[in-house]
C-alpha cells in the first residue's frame, strides 16, 4: 500500500501541472499530474503536500484545502490512498524540476492533456464544488475500469 499527497495549485483559472518527463520507470511517464509523493516516515498528509510542493517547485504552501482522498485499485499497480490538495496561496519563485516540465494550464484544457481517467473525474469534481469527497478509482492495467464518489 502506497500513501501519497497531491496538490493542484491555483492560479488565475489555471492549475500548476506536471508533465512527467524525466524519471525512469515511472507508472506515470508522460502523463501531466498535479505536483505530490509518497509519505515519508512519521509525515502527515498535510506536511507530505507541503514538502511535496516545495521540493516539486520552490513554491511555499501558504494557503489549502484539504479536497478529499481517492484509493487507487489497479490489477498491476500497488493499492495507493491519495491526498487531494486545492492550493490557493503561495509564495517563492518556480523552479525547475527533476521529475519533468511545470507549466500553467487553463483549467478548461485539462481534460484535453494526456492524464489519468480517473485524474478528470476527481478534478471535474474539485472544480464544482468545494465539498469534500472520497473516491475509489480502479484500473485494469492502465485502463479506467471502474469509479464511485463517496459523499
Amino acid at each position: 500500500m502506497r500513501l501519497t499527497s497531491l496538490a493542484y495549485i491555483e492560479k488565475d483559472d489555471k492549475y500548476l501541472m506536471l508533465h512527467r518527463t524525466k524519471k525512469e520507470n515511472d507508472q506515470s511517464h508522460d502523463k501531466w499530474l498535479g505536483i505530490g509523493g509518497k509519505f515519508e516516515k512519521d509525515e502527515t498528509p498535510d506536511e507530505c503536500m507541503i514538502r511535496e510542493v516545495k521540493e516539486e517547485t520552490g513554491l511555499d504552501v501558504l494557503k489549502y484545502r484539504f479536497a478529499g482522498v481517492v484509493t487507487f485499485l489497479s490489477d498491476i499497480y500497488e493499492t495507493e490512498y491519495m491526498f487531494l490538495f486545492a492550493v490557493t496561496e503561495y509564495q517563492g519563485q518556480i523552479k525547475e524540476c527533476s521529475e519533468g516540465d511545470l507549466a500553467w494550464v487553463e483549467k478548461s484544457r485539462i481534460p484535453e492533456l494526456y492524464i489519468w481517467e480517473g485524474d478528470k473525474l476527481f478534478l471535474e469534481r474539485m472544480q464544482k464544488s468545494d465539498k469534500f469527497f472520497s473516491m475509489m478509482v480502479r484500473y485494469e492495467g492502465d485502463d479506467l475500469a471502474d469509479w464511485k464518489f463517496y459523499d
